[in-house]
């Protein structure tokens, strides 16, 4: 089962990072939160992926064209430009990647890998979201349900400690940053039949995969919730990559599953 990961979006709300470098390439712990990502596929037998490439998409191109390299033991002759790879640690992965557009919104990022995808189901998840979930469960979830669509709901941690407070604002009880207000949000982590594109219009550089093709599955009872109870965080702004980084750093990376 191929896996399409979107990683072409400005990322304006990190800002302070993305001015550089592509989202999906700030780097947790010296690696790209898209190597992360791709790391949860692997270490679950899925090694197979399509990357929708957009604003500084040269930037992925390079990072994939030197990987082998880049984690290699290598004596380079500069007599004669040449170079001997003595030992390699690289991971197994086949990745595609697909100049999607700067400016196109996701569907139509989603619409230009169709022919890369075929006519099979397949993975779709966002380039900068890590989780613990369970790939198997969620596929096999899928599988059972017989629906076009699914996608993974979580309940993220709050911003902010809860305080429950009595009428004389005495404080009963105090929970800090608990996980979720009963709401679940789009965790990304989608199963997809390949029939998903016929929602899609050929011409759909305009249109937001979680505003149009979702909201008409929705309507047509064609979209299922995968409900993940672990751990997921999503890379929105730096204070989420200064919590990713420490986690990593302190060995508490729970999405850490290889």
């Amino acid at each position: 089962m191929k896996v399409v990961i979107f990683a072409g979006g400005l990322g304006t709300r990190i800002s302070e990072e993305s001015y550089l470098k592509p989202k999906p390439m700030i780097e947790i712990g010296e690696k790209p939160i898209l190597w992360h990502i791709m790391k949860i596929f692997e270490a679950q037998g899925f090694n197979e992926f399509i990357i929708c490439l957009g604003y500084k998409g040269h930037m992925i191109k390079e990072y994939f064209m030197n990987y082998y390299v880049y984690n290699s033991d290598v004596t380079f002759n500069l007599n004669t430009n040449s170079f001997e790879i003595h030992q390699t640690n690289t991971e197994n992965f086949r990745v595609t990647l697909v100049e999607t557009g700067l400016n196109t919104q996701t569907a139509g990022r989603l619409k230009r890998v169709e022919h890369y995808v075929g006519k099979e189901d397949f993975i779709l998840t966002y380039g900068d979201g890590v989780a613990n979930i369970n790939l198997a469960e969620l596929v096999s979830f899928h599988r059972n349900h017989g629906k076009i669509a699914t996608v993974t709901a979580v309940q993220p941690a709050g911003r902010f400690g809860l305080l429950a407070m009595d009428d004389d604002n005495h404080v009963s009880s105090f929970k800090e940053k608990p996980i979720g207000d009963g709401g679940w949000i789009n965790g990304g982590f989608f199963v997809l039949q390949p029939e998903v594109f016929s929602y899609i219009p050929p011409e759909a550089d305009h249109i937001v995969w979680e505003q149009g093709p979702l909201e008409t599955l929705s309507l047509e009872n064609q979209l299922m919730a995968y409900k993940h109870h672990g751990f997921w965080k999503c890379m929105d702004a730096v204070r989420d990559k200064e919590e990713l980084s420490n986690l990593w750093e302190s060995g508490q990376a729970k999405w850490k599953i290889w």
